[in-house]
């Protein structure tokens, strides 16, 4: 039987492996700071302590402040916790209306169709064939009843970075609260709350090579939100529960790490994703990049094989030894296109071809051009398979680079 190649991670955005200097601080914080951070006692103090200095470690990464922190369990129950804390705290005042994009992360488009069925009206604004949403059609999309904009900051299938900034300042000119998903983005570009001009920004730990399972809400002071769980007074009061001490000392970690190394794994991660992009056009003939010569955070790419299914050549990689994804993490084991290529006006056939491929920084140029040697034949046996043929004419603007 032959045997597998070495195993190569390549879907960095679905999960990063955890630091050593993470899970060092993580072990030792679940040894010696088992006290409960809200007693009073020395080691309900000393857990206190280890929350404070990872606070202060996230919100230096984003340039916001440490009492404007609230942990959570992840991007998830961030986007959660801002978009239904908003739309909840301002309905009294009449502002049921929603506005997002239709590229979001399933984590904002389920929660606003579920206060959609309790009666919030929501406007989704597609973006443009780049997967880029522009600013007018944004400005188009807010009314005098619009409570929140929930506008992501990169894109978590094809990269692209969203004009976040400028759509926030069309919201705030009418009184709208402002809130980003910036889980794709946090520890891979610089990510400033201010300069962004947004109320709130999600985050999340293992993206950014620390432990799932925690994640951060940045909330602008002054932001009016009801917490959406009860109980205790944890975290200002706006999340319940005793906090994961462990996990948000591990964060706290990732945080200050991706700091330190934010413009060294940005240009090496950059280096990776064009040399990728180089080769897998000039190798396969019927690919394209989606998003292609748009703003993209650096280790991102979305390819598309013409006459290929996505899910076959996902699986023929991995029996090859090559972890890489078909979109969302959040949204695998469904053969659904993806709802990112569709809102972006792809034709059906190109919204099930596209490979994520996403280089993290331990990706080595051997892995990028490994990969490159052994797609060639797959994609020819596969096409081989169905009897299709790669079309001579690009499916899109967002056709690649050569």
């Amino acid at each position: 039987m032959r045997g597998v190649r070495a195993r190569t991670y390549l879907d960095h955005n679905a999960t990063t492996p955890v630091d050593a200097d993470v899970v060092a601080a993580v072990s030792e914080a679940m040894r010696d700071e088992f006290g409960n951070a809200s007693s009073v006692h020395h080691f309900g103090q000393r857990a206190k302590a280890r929350l404070d200095e990872a606070r202060h470690e996230v919100a230096a990464l984003i340039s916001g402040a440490a009492t404007e922190v609230v942990f959570t369990s992840g991007g998830t129950e961030s986007d959660n916790l801002a978009i239904r804390g908003v739309a909840e705290a301002l309905e009294p005042l009449g502002r049921r209306h929603l506005v997002t994009s239709a590229l979001e992360h399933e984590a904002v488009l389920t929660t606003m169709r579920a206060l959609e069925r309790r009666g919030w009206r929501v406007t989704r604004v597609a973006p443009d064939r780049h997967g880029v949403v522009q600013p007018d059609a944004i400005e188009a999309a807010l009314t005098d009843d619009t409570a929140l904009l929930s506008l992501m900051h990169a894109n978590n299938e094809i990269g692209t970075l969203q004009p976040v900034a400028a759509c926030a300042a069309l919201a705030h000119a009418r009184g709208i609260v402002v809130h980003t998903d910036a889980v794709q983005t946090v520890g891979k570009v610089p990510v400033d709350v201010r300069a962004l001009d947004v109320d709130l920004l999600s985050l999340s730990g293992h993206k950014l090579y620390g432990p799932k399972g925690v994640g951060a809400l940045w909330i602008r002071r002054g932001t009016r939100l009801l917490p959406t769980s009860t109980g205790g007074k944890q975290e200002r009061s706006r999340r319940a529960g005793t906090e994961n001490v462990p996990g948000i000392v591990g964060l706290g970690v990732a945080a200050r790490l991706a700091a330190t190394r934010l413009a060294e794994d940005a240009a090496a991660q950059t280096r990776l994703r064009d040399m990728l992009e180089r080769g897998v056009l000039a190798r396969v003939p019927g690919t394209h990049v989606n998003g292609a010569d748009q703003l993209r955070v650096p280790n991102t790419t979305s390819i598309g094989f013409a006459g290929v299914e996505a899910e076959s050549l996902l699986i023929a990689l991995d029996l090859e030894g090559f972890a890489v994804s078909t979109g969302s993490a959040c949204s695998s084991g469904t053969l659904e296109p993806s709802h990112v290529l569709k809102a972006m006006g792809l034709p059906l056939h190109d919204t099930q071809n596209a490979l994520r491929i996403s280089v993290g920084r331990h990706s080595t140029e051997a892995e990028v051009t490994a990969l490159t040697e052994v797609l060639p034949a797959i994609v020819q046996r596969l096409r081989s398979l169905t009897d299709r043929r790669p079309s001579a004419a690009p499916p899109s603007p967002s056709q690649g680079r050569a």
